[in-house]
């Protein structure tokens, strides 16, 4: 069965610092409607100062992701945006009175919780996901990281990291399944290097920084001149070095939670790709910088092949679903108006019809004797009785119903269809089916190129 897009139930809020101004943030997670993705709104700026979470709005990834547009721009997304995607939300408002978001405990554990108390909801449209087909190669030499997207039947995270250091060594961590975010993923919290503390803190940053969210890893000397300034910088009473080289701020949850932390990363950034995964990830050495030019990739890869990979296959060998006979049962259309010659496919979702076009059809006579092209409403037609098929397949008894047209939306013909052709029409389902309502997206092919494409809603009605 498909799923369906979920929003939050209602708003969820958290509140905490911002990492690099020291400002107290006001964060809500809102309900969005479904098919409007995941957007930020600058709430301190206006009602209307949207950023869409887009890879190709991102301005920055050198301590964390920053989102830009129209000049609002909000920074450090990256944590929210891996909450929302491993609780399943698909659709939500992030309203912020700040630049930047609350670093919290530096995980997505205070998000995730948020919105596990408030609850999500189903709505009335499916899942779009992208579904990676066949193997995705991505290479950052600058950054010596390779990301692989290979083909999986569920979103799937295999993460290794190797910073050359013998204090953090090399980790990976893996996450089988989405579902697993939340109990294995969602509680790691960054980490960085000692001297990249000592260098931030020389420029004025992280203001909002302490020493409960980050784990801080040793790996030179220090000495207790340094640790004691560290200490009244970040309020401690005392800082330590332990053996494993990490400071005493934190116990560590996992013992790869720097591992775990990355994946982490991974899914908040994916996240801007624009769409649910269906794949497999394999990330080797990767950062904010290779994750955001990976989800550009993803997201060139969505728009190039989308419409590609969606072509039917039609075999004229294989057995239809429903044969000329089975349609003359369904449909009350007869000769010359019956415009559907077989379907070869039918889900709960979707159906694919096919039309062949001859010349013998009574249309060409007059449209036009020495050019023969099939109308363009004739074409429309056919793809509306393809999908009433589609909705007299949810019912017991489809010979006693009519299909009725209640809107087109959105027709656009990219190409003639001529005698000769084969008509391939490929519709899914923009919403369930709810008291005999069908709301339609359809495409028409010849071959592999689109010929046609309309929205359409229709409702059946007993004779």
């Amino acid at each position: 069965m498909n799923e369906k897009q979920k929003t939050i139930r209602a708003a969820a809020t958290v509140e905490g610092v911002g990492l690099h101004t020291g400002k107290n943030v006001h964060l809500s997670i809102k309900p969005s409607a479904m098919d409007t993705g995941i957007r930020f709104l600058r709430s301190d700026i206006g009602e209307n100062a949207f950023v869409e979470a887009d890879a190709f709005l991102v301005t920055e990834t050198s301590r964390g992701t920053t989102l830009e547009k129209d000049g609002i721009r909000i920074a450090t997304v990256e944590h929210v945006l891996a909450a929302l995607t491993g609780m399943g939300v698909d659709n939500a408002i992030i309203e912020v009175d700040c630049p930047e978001t609350p670093i919290l405990d530096g995980s997505s554990r205070h998000y995730t919780e948020a919105i596990a108390e408030t609850g999500t909801v189903e709505q009335d449209a499916f899942k779009d996901y992208f579904e990676v087909r066949d193997p995705i190669r991505f290479y950052h030499k600058e950054k010596d990281c390779e990301i692989i997207a290979l083909p999986a039947d569920h979103y799937r995270i295999t993460c290794l990291i190797d910073y050359q250091s013998k204090v953090l060594g090399h980790q990976h961590a893996s996450m089988n399944h989405i579902r697993e975010f939340r109990k294995e993923i969602s509680a790691c919290r960054t980490f960085v290097f000692l001297h990249e503390l000592e260098y931030l803190l020389s420029q004025n940053l992280i203001k909002g920084g302490d020493l409960s969210n980050a784990i801080v890893f040793v790996d030179r000397p220090v000495t207790q001149q340094e640790l004691n300034r560290l200490a009244h910088v970040f309020n401690q009473p005392r800082v330590e070095v332990r053996q494993e080289g990490i400071l005493n701020n934190l116990e560590l949850a996992f013992f790869n939670e720097p591992a775990r932390h990355k994946l982490l990363d991974i899914v908040g950034d994916l996240t801007l790709a624009g769409k649910p995964i269906k794949g497999h990830i394999i990330a080797t050495k990767p950062g904010h910088a290779s994750n955001v030019l990976f989800a550009k990739q993803l997201k060139k890869h969505i728009k190039n092949n989308t419409e590609q990979q969606q072509i039917p296959v039609y075999n004229p060998n294989k057995e239809p679903a429903y044969d000329i006979n089975s349609i003359k049962r369904m449909l009350p259309h007869r000769s010359p108006f019956l415009l559907v010659d077989k379907i070869i496919d039918v889900t709960d979702s979707s159906v694919v019809a096919v039309k062949n076009v001859t010349m013998n059809e009574p249309f060409f006579a007059g449209h036009f004797p020495d050019e023969p092209i099939m109308p363009g409403v004739l074409q429309i037609e056919a793809m509306a009785q393809a999908g009433g098929i589609l909705v007299l397949s949810t019912v017991e008894d489809p010979g006693n119903y009519n299909t009725y047209f209640l809107k087109i939306d959105n027709v656009r013909f990219k190409q003639k269809v001529v005698p000769g052709d084969t008509l391939v029409f490929k519709m899914n389902l923009i919403s369930p089916v709810r008291r005999g309502i069908c709301h339609m997206r359809g495409i028409a092919y010849v071959g592999s190129k689109v010929v046609m494409e309309a929205e359409m809603m229709a409702q059946i009605s007993k004779k």
